[in-house]
C-alpha cells in the first residue's frame, strides 16, 4: 500500500473518530440539558454539574450559572408572594380564590386569614365545606359573580353573621379562577335597622306628645274648676269630674309611656374609662343578688383570659348585663353563666348564658326590635336599648343561640 493511500485512510479514520466523538459529546450535552429542564419543571433544584473534567468544564459551568440565576429568581418570586400574602392577611376583607376548571371546580386555591376567620374555618380547601356552616352560604359562593352581589346570613358562635360577597373572574397559571371578596356587614345592617327605628320613634313621640299634652292640661284645668263650682246644680258634676279625672289619669299614663320609649333615641354618650371586666361582673352580681335569691337562681362568672381590660362606660354596660340577667330570671332560669375572653382578633367577648325557657324561632328575629315583647308587663325596649348602648361602644349585641339546652347572648367589643 502506497503512502498516499495510507494517509487518506488515516485521515478518514481521524474524521470518523472526530464525528463519533462529536456525536457522543452532543448526546451527552443533550442528556444534561434534558435532565436540567426536567428537574426545573418538577421544581427540583438540588442538583449540580461537576466542573472538574476539562472537556465539559465550560459547559457545566454555564449550566450551573443558569441554575443559580433560576434559583435566585424563584426565591425572589417566593419572597414577593409571601409579602403579598402577608399584606392580604392584614386586610379585613376576606379573599378567596376558587378554581373554575372542570377537573378541579370548587377547589380553593387561596384564602386569606380574614376569610377563614369570617367563615370560622381553620383550613379552607373546597367550597363544599361551607355547606356544613349554611347551605345557602355555599350556594352564594357558587352564584356570586361580577354582575351580582350576594348577601347571606347565618348563625355561628358569635351570633348572627351577615356577609356581603362580590366576585371577579381571571386567568391564573392557565386556569380560570373566581376571586371572591367577602365582608362582614352585620354591624352595618344593625346600624341601619337602628336608624330606621330611631326615625320612627322620633316621629311617634312628636305626634303623640303634641296630641296628648293639651288633653292632659285641659283635663287638669277642668277638674280644678269643677272643685270650685257650686252654683250649677242641674248637671251631674260628680260624674263629669270622674270622667275628667279618668281622662287626666289616662293622659298622664300615656305621657309616661311615651317618655319611656323616648329614652331609646336619647341614649347619652358613654363616659369611658379603663376597668377590669371582673369588676364589672362583680357589680352586676351585686345589683342582681336580691332578684337571684328570690328566684333561687345562681349567677356565676368564668374568665377565660387573664386580667381582661375594657375601655368603656361601666354604668351603661352594667345596665346591659343586668337587663340580660333579669330577662333570664323572667324566663325561669336557675343557672346563669357569664364568661369573658379575648378572642383570636384580640377583641373582648362577653357571653351571658342561661338555662331558662328558650326564645321561640319567630321571636328570635324580633327581640331587638323596639316595642316588641312577649311579656304581659314588658315594655319591649330593654334589648333595643342594650343594643344601642353596645353600638355606642363600637360593639355588637347578638343572640348566639336559644334552644332547650341554653340561651346565649354575645357582647362583642371591637
Amino acid at each position: 500500500m502506497d503512502t498516499p493511500t495510507v494517509i487518506l485512510i488515516a485521515l478518514a479514520s481521524a474524521l470518523v473518530a472526530a464525528l463519533i466523538s462529536r456525536v457522543y459529546s452532543l448526546g451527552k450535552i443533550h442528556r444534561k440539558l434534558n435532565y436540567m429542564l426536567d428537574a426545573l419543571e418538577d421544581k427540583e433544584t438540588n442538583f449540580h454539574f461537576s466542573e472538574e473534567k476539562f472537556w465539559y468544564r465550560r459547559f457545566n459551568r454555564t449550566l450551573n450559572r443558569i441554575h443559580i440565576l433560576y434559583d435566585r429568581e424563584r426565591q425572589e418570586i417566593a419572597e414577593q408572594e409571601q409579602y403579598y400574602g402577608q399584606m392580604l392577611d392584614q386586610v379585613r376583607t376576606g379573599i378567596v380564590v376558587i378554581d373554575l376548571s372542570r377537573k378541579w371546580e370548587g377547589q380553593v386555591i387561596y384564602s386569606n386569614a380574614s376569610a377563614r376567620n369570617l367563615l370560622g374555618l381553620a383550613t379552607f380547601s373546597h367550597i363544599r365545606q361551607l355547606g356544613n356552616i349554611h347551605q345557602e352560604l355555599e350556594n352564594a359562593f357558587w352564584e356570586v359573580s361580577s354582575a351580582h352581589e350576594q348577601r347571606n346570613s347565618y348563625y355561628n358562635e358569635r351570633g348572627k353573621i351577615t356577609l356581603s360577597l362580590t366576585a371577579s373572574e381571571a386567568m391564573l397559571q392557565a386556569k380560570q379562577v373566581k376571586i371572591v371578596a367577602l365582608n362582614d356587614i352585620t354591624g352595618e345592617m344593625v346600624h341601619n335597622e337602628e336608624l330606621s327605628w330611631n326615625k320612627l320613634i322620633r316621629v311617634l313621640t312628636h305626634e303623640i306628645m303634641n296630641t296628648v299634652t293639651p288633653i292632659a292640661s285641659l283635663s287638669h284645668t277642668l277638674s280644678q274648676e269643677l272643685d270650685l263650682e257650686t252654683s250649677a246644680r242641674s248637671l251631674d258634676w260628680k260624674e263629669l269630674k270622674l270622667g275628667l279625672d279618668t281622662i287626666a289619669s289616662s293622659s298622664d299614663g300615656l305621657i309616661k309611656f311615651v317618655n319611656t320609649y323616648r329614652s331609646l333615641t336619647r341614649v347619652s354618650a358613654p363616659v369611658k374609662k379603663a376597668f377590669f371586666v371582673r369588676e364589672l361582673i362583680e357589680k352586676v352580681q351585686q345589683l342582681t343578688r336580691e332578684s337571684l335569691h328570690q328566684a333561687g337562681a345562681v349567677c356565676s362568672y368564668v374568665e377565660k383570659s387573664e386580667d381582661i381590660l375594657l375601655y368603656a362606660d361601666a354604668d351603661q354596660l352594667s345596665q346591659v348585663l343586668v337587663n340580660l340577667v333579669k330577662n333570664a330570671l323572667q324566663a325561669e332560669a336557675t343557672k346563669i353563666e357569664i364568661t369573658a375572653e379575648i378572642d383570636y382578633a384580640e377583641t373582648v367577648v362577653i357571653t351571658v348564658s342561661n338555662n331558662g325557657r328558650p326564645i321561640s324561632a319567630e321571636s328570635q328575629e324580633e327581640i331587638f326590635v323596639p316595642f316588641y315583647t312577649t311579656k304581659p308587663e314588658g315594655t319591649g325596649i330593654g334589648l333595643s336599648l342594650s343594643r344601642q348602648i353596645m353600638r355606642l361602644h363600637n360593639g355588637t349585641l347578638t343572640l348566639g343561640r336559644s334552644d332547650k339546652r341554653m340561651t346565649t347572648f354575645i357582647l362583642h367589643f371591637r
